[in-house]
């Protein structure tokens, strides 16, 4: 019960990172730029005061901390951007659906071949994706064409960073080096294009970089070694799905058919994908 009530916190608190996004740049209560650059210094505070308590060190060298760094300021721009103009769920649904295919196509060319089942999975998911990002006149979805683009940068973002720390022994450590070292990065690529901030804005950006994102991972990887590998790829299945729900009850983001479709096979198609058996994609 303990395990199954914390993976679920957890998972509230990765579809909270597009909540309190959403609700902090689109009222214009902060710019995208301030936005991302709270969220990690929150974020670098929060984790690298666990791991320094914990009594681990933090790995500052590596070419996958390099790699780490980058493409985690490639998500916190693209994300952060995103929400100027998208609805939390289908932002959320965007960058789970580019992060998965991702790293199906990664594993394709680097590790085992697919089998035919991941294949199916992982163009069902596809064409769930197509359909949310297609253009329609009018569409009461509000895909907005550079937010999108935005969410499709941050998820090859993130798909990246989660390559580049397939291999680390400490995934918390690893995971708070690269949020320090993100934050110089972000500062000298963004820092002149910071616009405006308030209270709200500084609060709602803080509880995602300390709380959400912050300690979410640190919950994360808590209870990962417990569950089967299999289980952990399939319990993220929820994240989007928690965002959808989550804006439309918080934000009053309205639920339309093709989100709910474009949802229902980017979700059943990854789901069917993860849960086929194969052997390990290869490590850097």
């Amino acid at each position: 019960m303990r395990l199954i009530l914390l993976t679920g916190f957890t998972m509230i608190a990765f579809a909270a990172n597009s909540i309190l996004t959403r609700m902090a740049v689109e009222p214009g209560h902060i710019d995208p730029i301030s936005f991302a650059l709270i969220r990690v210094f929150a974020g670098a505070l929060c984790l690298c005061t666990l791991v320094l308590v914990s009594g681990a060190e933090l790995p500052w060298r590596g070419k996958s901390r390099f790699i780490g760094a980058i493409s985690l300021s490639a998500y916190m721009i693209g994300f952060s951007l995103a929400y100027i103009s998208l609805d939390a769920g289908l932002g959320a649904l965007i960058l789970f659906g580019v992060v998965q295919i991702t790293m199906f196509v990664y594993a394709s060319f680097f590790g085992a071949r697919p089998t035919t089942r991941q294949i199916t999975g992982a163009g069902i998911a596809f064409t769930g994706l197509v359909i949310a990002l297609w253009p329609v006149p009018q569409d009461q979805s509000n895909v907005d064409f550079s937010g999108a683009a935005s969410m499709v940068v941050a998820g090859l973002g993130w798909a990246a960073y989660t390559l580049s720390g397939k291999s680390s022994r400490n995934p918390l450590a690893s995971t708070a080096a690269n949020f320090a070292l993100c934050l110089p990065i972000l500062g000298v690529l963004i820092l002149p294009f910071v616009d405006h901030v308030s209270v709200i804005g500084i609060a709602l950006a803080v509880a995602c970089g300390a709380l959400t994102s912050g300690l979410g991972y640190a919950l994360w990887y808590n209870v990962l070694p417990d569950l089967q590998q299999s289980v952990a790829a399939v319990v993220q299945l929820s994240v989007p799905i928690i965002a959808i729900g989550a804006g439309a009850l918080l934000l009053g983001e309205v639920l339309t058919l093709t989100v709910a479709l474009s949802a229902v096979l980017v979700v059943s198609g990854i789901g069917l994908a993860v849960t086929s058996r194969s052997a390990p994609i290869g490590r850097d």
